[in-house]
């Protein structure tokens, strides 16, 4: 390799580091900060809980793989549950690092206090999705772009139908190992971004931190935090302007993942399909 090329090739992983690097820090950052203040518009519950249970079929030699995956939410810590998902889909490996995937899944809104009433609204969702990873030595960079189309039915009848665009930015930090493999203990932080072609535009932020240790090529155990932010879009009827609103909330996280034995050589990212 003559020195030119061996320049280029290291301007070239220079720069993506960089582009990584500030897309994470204006992500993450306000989204930080914003959580902090949002958390304080829902003072009467400003902490629940999400348990997610996940079964992946890893991609194998023939480069297809798969998923499903069980979700509870609860209103407050380990009470008032009132939220559930059900969904599942199959991926497909055009290298190593970018995968498609194609999935659908059940998602059902309760009131808490009266479960026995059925569900508030219930929706009936479809995603298209392509994840880029990046391996910089002991980071790990996930880039995941989702499409989703949703069918919605409420309890009062009405059916509408709503489109929504998706974009995570996943980190993920081994401690013990350079790669995430057996016996590893992680730090995974990420910011998802959702945006609605109708409006409002910028619907909701989630962030994530946590910890998780894979104790075999079977079994992932998460621990974390998510704040998810939703967003009323600004007004302006009849001469009185209404600012744009955003109601946050914590919440713990709890995650089990159970990988199906197969056979593969490459380092495989603990990542949520949710």
């Amino acid at each position: 390799m003559s020195n030119f090329t061996a320049l280029y090739l290291l301007l070239v992983v220079v720069t993506c580091f960089r582009i990584t690097v500030c897309l994470l820090v204006s992500f993450l950052v306000p989204a930080f900060t914003g959580s902090l203040a949002q958390t304080a518009l829902t003072p009467s519950s400003p902490w629940g809980t999400w348990f997610i249970g996940t079964i992946q079929l890893p991609t194998g030699p023939k480069k297809w793989g798969g998923f499903a995956e069980v979700q509870g939410r609860a209103n407050g810590v380990f009470s008032q549950f009132f939220y559930n998902e059900l969904k599942g889909g199959v991926s497909y490996d055009l290298d190593k690092n970018f995968t498609l995937t194609l999935a659908g899944g059940r998602y059902a809104t309760y009131d808490y206090k009266v479960l026995s009433d059925g569900p508030l609204n219930s929706e009936k969702r479809l995603w298209e999705q392509l994840i880029i990873n990046q391996y910089l030595t002991r980071l790990k960079f996930e880039h995941r772009y989702r499409v989703e189309q949703r069918w919605f039915t409420f309890r009062d009848g009405s059916t509408p139908f709503r489109s929504r665009i998706r974009y995570r930015l996943n980190m993920f930090i081994p401690f013990n190992h350079r790669t995430v493999t057996e016996k590893t203990t992680f730090m995974s932080i990420f910011n998802e971004i959702f945006l609605n072609p109708v409006g409002p535009t910028f619907e909701r932020n989630r962030l994530y931190a946590g910890v998780g240790y894979q104790f075999d090529k079977q079994w992932i155990v998460q621990l974390g935090w998510v704040n998810q932010t939703n967003y009323n879009s600004a007004t302006f009827d009849q001469g009185v302007f209404t600012p744009q609103l955003a109601t946050g909330k914590n919440n713990i996280v709890i995650n089990l993942t159970y990988r199906i034995k197969r056979r593969s050589t490459s380092e495989r990212l603990p990542t949520q399909p949710d």
